[in-house]
């Protein structure tokens, strides 16, 4: 399957859900410490016509420069060319692929503090997304609107991700380096619910998209939980087996059970949590950190990476993510 090389460390990869063969990638110089970013949107070329053609490679149909490094990408739900980008130096920024590069950013949002570690588009409403921050916050924000609707401050530590409920329009949870998930309704004026999650630092959660009270969290212990938020004492489940922190964690948009993860550890996981023997595959294709994860709304079983290594890889579940 096809291969993205970037002039940068990888961060964030995200199926478009207009587009079946669109992505956007985040990078960012430097390992994410200091230096600039970049936001690509790629398009993956679909298999070759005939017996013994060749594959086409992965065309870059516009990119994005940033003075500091891109951290993630969300794509939006309502309009097929918006994009909103969490940039190190604390902005969010907004794009339109339709615009021309001069008209980019659209917006530039400047109210994080710190580095903003994830953004998240509202899938019921459509219309607001989110943004977690090291600045210990979680904001609200619309599209139309050049100030935060809301920001959510109770973690004492970085909140690395916040992510909406799949059904539920008005509520999210995020995770943090405090060690506690939250649970949230935006109606609400604190957060609905603390589930101290992990004993080391949760660095990315995401919703069941078939059961809107499962969640899972993923840690710098290494393991990841799945939870029912009816009764949050002891997990569902606890997958084991990478070798260092999770640094992602991504609930299938096909199939209840099954989770994809990535980690410090370079691999990339496919879990199913209602089965004993949970570990489905291990994808050892990145040679540094692997920090990006996402699975294909549109096309079931089709999944994308990406790393320190500068590399995006798109590739069909149970096929080797490197073969040609």
């Amino acid at each position: 399957m096809p291969v993205f090389k970037a002039p940068f460390n990888g961060y964030s990869v995200k199926f478009s859900p207009f587009y079946e063969s669109r992505l956007a990638v985040a990078t960012s110089q430097n390992f994410g410490i200091l230096g600039n970013g970049r936001l690509h949107v790629i398009d993956i070329s679909p298999a070759p016509v005939g017996p013994g053609a060749p594959r086409q490679p992965i065309t870059e149909l516009v990119s994005y420069d940033t003075a500091d490094g891109v951290y993630d990408v969300a794509w939006s739900e309502s309009h097929d060319s918006l994009l909103v980008a969490a940039i190190a130096d604390g902005s969010v920024k907004i794009y339109d692929t339709a615009l021309p590069p001069a008209s980019n950013p659209l917006r530039s949002l400047h109210e994080h503090t710190r580095e903003v570690s994830s953004a998240d588009y509202n899938p019921t409403r459509r219309d607001s997304f989110l943004t977690s921050s090291w600045d210990d916050t979680v904001k609200l924000w619309t599209v139309d609107r050049p100030a935060s609707v809301r920001t959510f401050k109770e973690h004492a530590y970085c909140v690395y991700s916040a992510v909406w409920n799949p059904r539920h329009a008005d509520v999210f949870a995020s995770a943090s380096g405090d060690c506690t998930l939250r649970v949230w309704d935006v109606r609400e004026p604190g957060s609905t619910m603390i589930i101290p999650a992990h004993e080391l630092e949760i660095l990315a959660c995401d919703w069941n998209k078939y059961d809107d009270c499962c969640i899972a969290t993923a840690s710098v212990d290494k393991s990841i939980k799945v939870w029912d938020v009816r009764s949050m004492t002891v997990p569902i489940s606890v997958l084991n087996g990478h070798g260092y922190a999770v640094r992602k964690v991504k609930f299938s948009p096909h199939r209840q059970s099954l989770i994809m993860s990535c980690s410090y550890d370079m691999s990339v996981c496919l879990w199913d949590y209602m089965v004993e023997d949970a570990l489905v595959a291990r994808y050892d294709h990145h040679t540094e950190f692997a920090v990006g994860v996402d699975m294909s709304v549109l096309v079931e079983g089709l999944l994308a990476s990406t790393g320190w290594d500068e590399l995006v890889y798109v590739w069909q579940h149970g096929t080797d993510p490197r073969a040609p």
